[in-house]
């Protein structure tokens, strides 16, 4: 028997008790009452530390005849020299794309192509990443092609060239989309411009970077002791692990160093900002603040003010802004988690330029509210919590998902029964612990306001401020 099928029937009986109320018939849907959910059994991975310092995780699924691996790796643009701003993510392309000391990248390609495989690599702000999928009748070929790529990059000049030109040509077209600009900018004035959560390429900044940038970059944060590798498919466990250590086990440990204090500012002052974006129909605004991690003790009551806020379509924004007011086609709002350092804190909007006045005020009336005038009620908090806990299910219904969730707790180090303590964590969250939550980390003190659209448009709003600073955008040539 499948051992996905004890999922299955985890599933279907809660299902079943969600959509069978506990009383007979009745007149309206609020009467309607139901069972507390069943409990939800979260297999764990079979955890294993290679003599070299690699941690292995490996969780078996043999409904289809496919292996996935995973690798989490110690790493991040946010650690680049500032004078050599996408680095990491160059490193992570070219990786890839150009090949092994034994195959070149269009041979791997073409090879990968012809087993219906793939081997992909990439880096972000705070980690690194490669992945596999194959068959499970390839997996002990494919795994030792990925090993070669994690372990042997051959970072050819040529595909370097081709890495460098996309991302030139993504800094060229980068004021072309507002929400782009939005984002951008949003992070440079939460976390302070020089912070390396705010910064983006530039033409000086990617043609500063060399071959031996990449190999050295490769080099110092590509070593099996910050690595998390994980594999769920259909292998068996003893064998997969065998396959591991032939692959991986003589792989020399890398020195070990502590990774630097990433800086950017705790704090914003209160200020209005303006981006001036002549072809624009619409005006684009956002206002907001640094937010938390997932570590914090008010992590759960956060989480139900975020799903009150802006987490579905019956939520405050959605109602107030968008149907009622009819501001807005898309509204947004909450308070944003990062894993190891703080994301932000937002209310943001698109409406018309000749609302742009009305949209800043409904923001900054409903953060406002949830924050104090009209904190969360008790059924708004039950609704949400119900909501959270209803489609908890569904992050956890493959083991594919649940391999996913354990390696990125292995890697900010939070505990293994951290899902298990989420929903534990709202179902015990209390009124009065979501609506101090609100009052604690909703703080329009320390909001700052960026508008973006056609100066004409959104002058008059602007005009209420005593002070606006507009923000240069221009891309510098070098």
């Amino acid at each position: 028997m499948s051992k996905r099928l004890p999922f299955i029937l985890t599933y279907a009986v809660t299902v079943f008790f969600l959509a069978t109320p506990v009383t007979g018939q009745v007149d309206s849907v609020e009467q309607l009452s139901y069972p507390p959910l069943p409990d939800i059994h979260v297999p764990q991975p079979t955890r294993v530390v290679l003599d070299n310092g690699m941690v292995v995780l490996l969780m078996e699924d043999h409904e289809l005849p496919t292996v996935q691996v995973s690798a989490r790796i110690r790493t991040g643009s946010r650690l680049e020299p500032a004078d050599k701003v996408g680095l990491a993510s160059l490193t992570g392309t070219v990786m890839r794309s150009g090949g092994t000391i034994t195959h070149t990248g269009d041979q791997l390609d073409d090879y990968l192509e012809s087993k219906a495989a793939s081997v992909e690599t990439g880096i972000g702000v705070a980690s690194g990443s490669a992945s596999m999928t194959c068959l499970s009748e390839d997996f002990s070929e494919m795994f030792t092609v990925f090993g070669d790529v994690l372990r042997n990059p051959r970072f050819d000049p040529g595909k370097l060239a081709i890495a460098k030109t996309r991302i030139i040509a993504g800094i060229a077209r980068q004021n072309d989309d507002p929400d782009g600009i939005l984002s951008r900018e949003f992070s440079k004035l939460v976390y302070g411009k020089d912070s390396p959560y705010a910064r983006v390429e530039s033409y000086a900044t990617v043609n500063n970077i060399s071959r031996r940038d990449l190999i050295d970059w490769h080099a110092k944060y590509f070593v099996p002791n910050r690595i998390i590798l994980g594999l769920v498919g259909d292998f068996q466990t003893e064998q997969a692990l065998d396959l591991v250590k032939r692959t991986f086990e003589a792989w020399p440990q890398g020195k070990s160093f502590d990774d630097p204090i990433v800086p950017y500012q705790t704090s914003t002052t209160k200020n209005v900002y303006y981006v001036e974006k002549s072809d624009m129909t619409q005006a684009k605004i956002i206002i907001g603040h640094l937010g938390l991690t997932r570590k914090h003790p008010d992590y759960h009551p956060v989480v139900i003010i975020n799903q009150i806020v802006s987490g579905s379509f019956g939520a405050r924004l959605f109602s107030n802004v968008r149907s009622q007011k009819g501001l807005a086609y898309d509204v947004h709002g909450g308070i944003g988690f990062g894993w190891d350092y703080p994301a932000t804190a937002s209310f943001s909007m698109s409406t018309k330029t000749d609302t742009t006045q009305a949209g800043i005020d409904a923001l900054l009336e409903e953060a406002r509210k949830i924050m104090n005038a009209e904190p969360p009620t008790e059924e708004e908090v039950r609704k949400a919590k119900a909501s959270l806990l209803n489609s908890f299910v569904f992050s956890v219904d493959s083991p594919g998902k649940i391999l996913g969730k354990f390696l990125t707790y292995e890697y900010f180090g939070y505990p293994s029964d951290w899902l298990v303590r989420f929903r534990m964590g709202i179902e015990k969250a209390t009124v009065d612990q979501v609506r101090k939550a609100a009052r604690t980390h909703i703080k329009p003190d320390q909001f700052v306001f960026l508008i973006i659209g056609p100066r004409q448009g959104t002058a008059p709003a602007l005009a209420r401020y005593e002070t606006v600073e507009e923000l240069d955008i221009s891309i510098p040539e070098s």
